[in-house]
């Protein structure tokens, strides 16, 4: 087991912070638009694989115990459990593969770029998998173009902008953050 220093620990909770403030940041629809996917892309870019899986799992942590850190103010099992509780689980695989590819390539352009695309993508299909399986059992089978068009499809260029977004300014404020 790594443990963390002092320093860590205020970097990775600042990103729970961040996460938890940019769920906040909501547009509702059947899956919230929200800033969460920008902030988890951010804070793992910024803070590596290390304090990026921490501070997604923490901001996980906190929704299970029933934190009102996701979007709409809401948390708890119940909240993670439901339709659109597999999105913010698959924040871990997004965390996970933007972490892993800077760790192993750096914060290049093209890394961050890639990294974070595939990683949402990674979420959408955790997440959309998610909802398909909990809805089938609230409401019935939905088709899987069905499932893309309410949740994956409304939210392509958004998270686009997202990732554009987050790569520039991790390569503005790690320099920053990290004299």
């Amino acid at each position: 087991m790594t443990r963390f220093s002092t320093k860590e620990t205020v970097y990775t909770a600042l990103g729970i912070a961040l996460i938890a403030v940019c769920s906040w940041i909501s547009i509702p629809l059947t899956v919230p638009f929200t800033l969460q996917t920008f902030a988890v892309c951010l804070v793992t870019a910024l803070l590596g694989l290390k304090m990026g899986i921490s501070a997604v799992a923490g901001y996980i942590l906190l929704a299970a115990v029933g934190v009102p850190v996701l979007s709409g103010f809401r948390g708890g099992i119940g909240a993670l459990m439901g339709a659109t509780g597999g999105y913010v689980v698959g924040f871990l695989f997004t965390a996970l593969t933007v972490g892993l590819a800077i760790r192993k390539g750096g914060r290049s352009l093209p890394v961050l770029l890639g990294s974070m695309t595939i990683g949402i993508l990674i979420c959408y299909a955790f997440g959309t998998a998610w909802f398909m399986a909990v809805y089938a059992r609230k409401s019935g089978p939905i088709g899987l173009g069905s499932a893309l068009s309410l949740c994956v499809l409304p939210y392509l260029i958004p998270d686009g902008l997202k990732v554009l977004l987050a790569t520039g300014l991790t390569r503005r404020l790690r320099p920053l953050i990290f004299r």
